[in-house]
């Protein structure tokens, strides 16, 4: 049985304009061979859920470089856990204190990714991540 190509949406949330790194790890997750579903710039964390929703992904990578982190994050796993899809992991990159990545990875944001993070890092951190799942760990 053929395993199905993981499907990544990755988002721009709210007023940040900054797309660089967005466009860089879009790229580099679909030269790894994953199916990469992007936004584009200015996505609310309801757009960002109801795409994910529709566009039946694995995962959500959100990029932050706002500083609205501490917002933006909770609300994307309030609203996934309002739609009964919290088996959707969400994980994310942008310039962030320590203490608020401890704090959202405490409130079940899967991982988060600072500047400057080589892109591979990001997708060995994927394919570790879906490995365990895939064994049930």
């Amino acid at each position: 049985m053929e395993k199905h190509k993981l499907r990544i949406l990755v988002a721009k949330a709210g007023l940040d304009g900054h797309d660089r790194g967005v466009k860089v790890i879009a790229r580099a997750l679909r030269d790894a061979g994953y199916e990469v579903i992007y936004t584009g710039l200015h996505q609310t964390p309801e757009q960002i859920v109801a795409s994910a929703i529709q566009e039946d992904v694995d995962l959500i990578g959100v990029s932050i470089l706002s500083g609205a982190h501490m917002t933006i994050f909770p609300k994307i796993l309030r609203i996934l856990k309002e739609e009964g899809r919290e088996d959707i992991p969400v994980f994310g990159g942008g310039i962030m204190p320590v203490d608020d990545i401890q704090a959202l990875e405490k409130m079940g944001v899967a991982k988060l990714f600072g500047p400057g993070t080589p892109t591979t890092e990001t997708i060995d951190w994927i394919k570790e991540k879906i490995e365990r799942e895939e064994n049930g760990n």
